[in-house]
């Protein structure tokens, strides 16, 4: 089992897409402030704004959404996939990308933070 936090700018709103849009079950909410949803083995922490997590580092750095780390979420039809997800207007940072293992493409949850979803070679 993994788990993964994510910093948001609105709770609900992002326990929707991941709920709507991919699956997740709610596992915890504490709104405005939190929220834990889960994909399988996966666990996935969102927090807001008013979260502990969201609070400046000591030297003052704000913590923020977005960035390049992920978590993947293997698809057995990635262009299937990635047309639904389009006609409900989800984001994408690129096309999808072949490679030596499979197919994959980087979806952007409603604050910008990414998602790999990956088909493997088969």
């Amino acid at each position: 089992m993994a788990t993964v936090r994510y910093l948001v700018r609105d709770v609900p709103r992002s326990v929707a897409f991941y709920g709507s849009q991919l699956g997740f079950e709610v596992e915890q909410e504490m709104l405005p402030a939190f929220a834990r949803v889960r994909l399988g083995d996966l666990s996935l922490w969102l927090a807001g704004p008013a979260s502990s997590a969201a609070r400046p580092m000591p030297g003052g750095a704000a913590t923020e959404p977005g960035g390049w780390n992920r978590f993947v979420i293997e698809v057995d039809d990635l262009a299937a996939t990635v047309g639904r997800l389009r006609a409900a207007g989800a984001t994408f940072r690129n096309d999808i990308v072949t490679g030596p293992g499979g197919k994959q493409i980087l979806l952007e949850d409603p604050d910008g933070n990414p998602i790999e979803l990956f088909e493997a070679r088969r």
